[in-house]
């Protein structure tokens, strides 16, 4: 018997771990009775009783496991640790909150069962809010035309991935991985599968403006050259530029020496707009290097605190 392993992380979700759960396994009872299942909640630190009703849901349930991060090591970091954690035959990314229908979960099975080592679920649409829909979907445009790597528009890693395609991710040992992304890049054959993204069934969402800028800009200096490219273009059109019109003014200022004045003010705008755009780019090449930065200090994923109902505890310093 086949074993599908379904990861889902969490942070102050305790309105919906135990719902959560449960429509897992009601899944696996009525329309995947042939497999074994074992779930695997990551916690990412919750400050609220998630962790007390995850060590109740492990006590009752054998299959379902559990690990406690030390702190909150981000939204990219925690679950991608947890897929490295399965053990079987295929593991689910689903999130805590039914954003991610569980309904999916026999659609993804029927296509691994065809072949597919990854199956991956697409947002067509959200019953969020629209202007964040709207503006997600800019931002997919834009890096799909940026990045040299195909990019999945809409696309937040909830999907089936084979085991062989997990045992890829543990080989890559990336200390600041962005699963869309590797997905696309290293990904075996996909199947791509459209569904429309439910509200919260429950609580709060943790994601705020930092994290959706941390998450864009980890996609961008990942995937794309386009803004050191434009840097470089945009640096040597602003040289020759402000070179060219410097003859002008002094070509004007020898010709007319009484008649020209040149004034301050083209100085300042110049010294305004020039200081402005170093200051962009000077921004966007601290990114960059803040991303080099993360992978080359070789920091673990998530430092444990504590893991439940797994048979053989695994050094707590995490990979």
């Amino acid at each position: 018997m086949k074993t599908i392993s379904v990861v889902i992380p969490c942070f102050n979700e305790e309105e919906n771990v135990v719902p959560i759960s449960e429509a897992v396994i009601e899944i696996f009872n009525k329309e995947l009775p042939d497999y074994d299942y074992e779930i695997i909640f990551i916690d990412n630190d919750s400050q609220d009783k998630t962790r007390e009703l995850l060590r109740e849901l492990c006590g009752k349930n054998p299959k379902i496991k559990a690990i406690f991060n030390a702190k909150n090591f981000g939204q990219f970091k925690s679950p991608y640790y947890g897929l490295l954690q399965v053990t079987g035959d295929c593991g689910i990314l689903v999130a805590a909150d039914f954003q991610d229908p569980v309904e999916m979960i026999p659609k993804f099975v029927k296509e691994w069962e065809k072949g597919y080592k990854i199956v991956s679920g697409i947002k067509t649409s959200s019953k969020e809010n629209k202007i964040m829909y709207f503006l997600r979907t800019c931002y997919y445009k834009m890096i799909k035309k940026l990045s040299d790597v195909e990019q999945i528009e809409h696309f937040t890693g909830f999907g089936l991935y084979d085991k062989k395609f997990i045992q890829v991710l543990r080989d890559l040992d990336d200390p600041t991985p962005f699963l869309r992304g590797i997905v696309a890049e290293l990904g075996y054959r996909r199947k791509d599968i459209p569904y429309e993204q439910p509200k919260r069934k429950a609580g709060k969402s943790s994601n705020n403006f930092y994290r959706l800028y941390d998450a864009a800009m980890l996609s961008i200096t990942s995937y794309t050259k386009a803004g050191l490219r434009l840097a470089t273009f945009f640096g040597c059109i602003c040289s020759f530029t402000s070179m060219a019109i410097a003859i002008i003014y002094l070509v004007l200022k020898l010709i007319y020496w009484d008649r020209f004045i040149a004034g301050t003010a083209p100085i300042l705008i110049g010294m305004f707009v020039l200081g402005s755009i170093q200051l962009f780019f000077i921004g966007l090449l601290g990114e960059y290097i803040l991303t080099i930065n993360s992978r080359v200090m070789k920091r673990p994923l998530v430092v444990e605190e504590e893991r439940i109902n797994f048979e053989k505890d695994k050094n707590s310093d995490g990979e």
